[in-house]
């Protein structure tokens, strides 16, 4: 005996859901990869800024006198590299909560996602016992008015 087959009513939503969490996927990896490249910027930035100092600490050690516009342009490009470093190290900070808040979004979606495939899971797990309780009440029908003739 064949009963109706299994339909989950909540399939479309379900499917949204799944889309919502790929999706949270995909902005998440995005974000992740901005993050790194604003890391590896902040590295190359930090280098910068270090080769700066070095090579100030270096002209000031070599030269006998120094210009006060040398001294004031010096000064200018460190600064300028310094600044550099400090935005740089800012954007870093904005990415990581960028990530942290997508990593976030994603939880949640993965969360709704796999609540409705338990639902659904539970729904036809429910819809496959009474298909079995129907096929059973019809068996022992069957049985009941075979015996009862056989006895007759």
């Amino acid at each position: 005996m064949t009963g109706s087959s299994f339909r989950f009513r909540l399939e479309r939503v379900r499917a949204l859901r799944e889309r919502r969490e790929t999706i949270a996927k995909q902005d998440l990896a995005r974000a992740i990869s901005r993050l790194t490249v604003t890391q590896e910027e902040l590295a190359a930035a930090d280098a910068r800024l270090q080769r700066a100092r070095r090579h100030a600490r270096e002209a000031t050690a070599q030269a006998v006198t120094v210009d006060a516009a040398e001294l004031q342009a010096r000064q200018a490009f460190l600064e300028n590299v310094e600044a550099t470093r400090r935005a740089r190290s800012q954007d870093v900070a904005q990415r990581q909560g960028e990530v942290a808040r997508r990593g976030a979004e994603l939880t949640l979606a993965a969360g709704e996602h796999e609540m409705l495939i338990r639902l659904r899971e539970r729904q036809r797990s429910e819809h496959e016992s009474e298909l079995s309780r129907l096929e059973r009440n019809a068996l022992d029908e069957m049985a009941t008015v075979r015996f009862g003739r056989s006895v007759a």
